[in-house]
């Protein structure tokens, strides 16, 4: 099967497209012919292994999985003998934030790949665009006590993460400042936010507005600069480490802070997963896609995605 996959860690220039031996399932497993994946951030980790914190789920010297992924969409093909959560024929969906094996034309599932059927109403771009992007977005959202009316400043907009985090913000009730270039403007405006900030021609210290949450989705902020827009109980998050690492030890030096910084360790994949397809449903959900690579072009996918220009998704085509 031909598969994008490496052998060491590095960048975008280790990787390789070609033939690699159709997997095997064992009982309790599955196999799934996939048709796209995503290129996200979370990939980018996988490939580079940086941060190193990254490698104790990704392997310390080497790469556990040589076959890149971490998302897949695509139809089951094959069932083992005790495998019944799906059947020959369906199409599925799935994403496991450590890496796995998914960017190639063949996949196995087992329970450690959280997966859900693939509704009729929608894509298969769409849903696999609906994994890493959603996820940690919600986990963002989930980390703070959501009210209607709170305010909410979203920085770094354009991004996968950025634009979920937009919609379900404003499913949630919330008044959403996004922050990105004004030549995205009209990218960004439908997704519901009530007010742009182009970052390029405008400065956060002239804001006169104060905000509940200050979410940083491309982890290009830091604290000392969310808090001059912060309201006096307002609270910090970015997806990043930040300088120096300081998103780590500022959530325990903040804890009895008014003004707090909290770090969004993700979790349950399973119910993100779930919510997406809830939003979906109900027309308040809709992943920004950017551009579509075939696997052939793997290399210029990554290429691009680590460009830090994409704005949305990076879909790969696989079947």
């Amino acid at each position: 099967m031909k598969a994008v996959f490496r052998s060491q860690y590095g960048s975008h220039d280790v990787i390789q497209i070609g033939e690699m031996p159709v997997p095997t399932i064992k009982p309790d497993e599955a196999l799934v012919k996939v048709s796209v994946t995503t290129v996200n951030r979370t990939d980018q980790g996988v490939i580079t292994g940086l941060p190193y914190i990254f490698r104790f789920f990704t392997g310390l010297g080497k790469p556990k999985h040589s076959i890149l992924g971490t998302d897949f969409a695509g139809e089951i093909v094959e069932v083992g003998a005790n495998y019944s959560a799906y059947k020959v024929g369906d199409k599925v969906w799935g994403f496991n934030d450590h890496s796995w094996p998914t960017q190639a034309e063949l996949t196995i599932i087992n329970k450690n790949i959280s997966t859900a059927l693939i509704p009729s109403y929608i894509t298969d771009k769409q849903v696999v665009a609906s994994a890493e992007a959603f996820h940690y977005a919600i986990n963002f959202i989930n980390k703070v006590n959501l009210k209607p009316g709170k305010k909410a400043f979203v920085f770094g907009a354009t991004g996968a993460i950025g634009s979920a985090m937009i919609q379900i913000l404003k499913y949630n009730g919330l008044y959403v400042v996004a922050s990105c270039k004004a030549a995205y403007f009209d990218k960004i405006k439908p997704l519901g936010a009530d007010k742009l900030f182009d970052y390029e021609t405008e400065k956060i210290s002239e804001i006169t507005e104060k905000f509940d949450y200050f979410f940083d989705a491309v982890g290009k902020s830091d604290f000392k600069t969310s808090k001059l827009i912060l309201n006096p109980v307002g609270i910090y998050i970015s997806t990043e480490l930040g300088p120096g690492n300081e998103n780590l030890y500022l959530p325990i030096l903040t804890m009895w802070s008014k003004q707090k910084v909290i770090f969004p360790f993700p979790s349950n994949i399973p119910e993100s997963m779930l919510l997406a397809l809830k939003m979906i449903s109900e027309n308040a959900f809709s992943p920004l896609i950017d551009r579509e690579y075939r696997i052939d072009e793997a290399q210029n996918a990554y290429r691009y995605m680590m460009s830090g220009q994409k704005i949305g998704n990076v879909i790969l085509k696989i079947g």
